[in-house]
């Protein structure tokens, strides 16, 4: 994936969300969100990650990624994180497609697959989705699934999922939303790389496979 390291901008360590991450999470300044922030092209949309063990096929993790106005990564108690990606309250900024596929690739390995459900919604759905993961901030250990479902389950759209500490247990209530589309994504890298140091992400390509369904 990224094992030939020519310059070391920051170091990664996967834990999933049961077992890692912080209830205080960087604040970054509002002069950085507003230089790295991301306007998408396309529709909005929300979109779940699921990263899933793959040999007890338990959930470890629960990601939520918002496209609207901008685009932004809810890691609640994640400990993935990039110097080019500022990060205030769990809330990662300048989510460009190649920093996603970085997400992406962060997670899936030899032992873990990443589940992506995306959901196409309204603008002002998107907006208001990222004003209330904006608003619920730095998350404590074990609450990944759980602060995703409780933003979303009063959203319009999203009033059949339930609040629920599993991520497994929130990826199939999502699944189950109208017009969902999903990606399986697995890679074959060692599980010991989630210790490697990113380099500018310009210059590497993720390396994953999708499966769709």
């Amino acid at each position: 994936m990224m094992r030939n390291v020519l310059a070391l901008l920051g170091l990664v360590l996967l834990s999933a969300c049961g077992a890692g991450g912080t209830s205080s999470a960087p604040d970054a300044p509002d002069s950085a969100i507003l230089a790295a922030r991301y306007m998408p092209d396309g529709p909005p949309s929300v979109t779940l990650f699921t990263v899933v063990n793959n040999q007890s096929g338990s959930g470890a993790h629960s990601g939520l990624l918002i496209s609207g106005s901008e685009r932004v990564l809810f890691d609640p108690a994640g400990s993935f994180n990039h110097p080019r990606l500022p990060e205030r309250g769990d809330m990662h900024h300048g989510m460009s497609d190649r920093m996603v596929a970085f997400y992406i690739d962060y997670h899936a390995r030899e032992t873990y697959r990443v589940i992506e459900q995306t959901v196409p919604v309204s603008p002002m759905v998107a907006e208001m989705v990222i004003a209330r993961a904006k608003a619920r901030g730095a998350v404590p250990k074990a609450h990944c699934a759980n602060s995703i479902s409780a933003i979303l389950r009063d959203v319009p759209g999203f009033e059949s999922l339930n609040v629920t500490f599993f991520p497994n247990r929130l990826s199939d209530q999502f699944g189950a939303l109208p017009g969902v589309t999903t990606r399986v994504i697995t890679d074959d890298d060692a599980d010991d790389n989630h210790g490697v140091l990113l380099i500018d992400p310009v210059a590497v390509e993720p390396t994953i496979r999708v499966s769709e369904n």
